[in-house]
């Protein structure tokens, strides 16, 4: 693989990282996290490790972001924040 390839990878993981925790919108911060995790397996294919690629995918950008998006539709956070940018306009 080319080398501007992984350096490249490795400051969108950076910027990930940086942006969802800085994020004050909560859906933008879980769709931010997925791309972390996305962007992480594709790290571990890379460092040849298949098996945590497929778990990094599966759990990180999978279940955990389902959970998250669940949690927020069962407190109505989502609902909020949609209310909150109408009011603003």
């Amino acid at each position: 693989m080319s080398d501007l390839f992984i350096f490249l990878l490795l400051v969108f993981l950076i910027v990930c990282a940086v942006a969802a925790s800085l994020t004050k919108k909560l859906l933008a911060s879980i769709v931010i996290f997925m791309s972390y995790s996305l962007i992480m397996s594709v790290i571990w294919v890379l460092l040849e490790s298949p098996d945590l690629a497929i778990t990094e995918a599966a759990v990180g950008a999978g279940v955990t972001s389902l959970l998250f998006f669940t949690t927020l539709k069962k407190i109505h956070a989502i609902e909020e924040e949609i209310r909150d940018e109408q009011a603003e306009k």
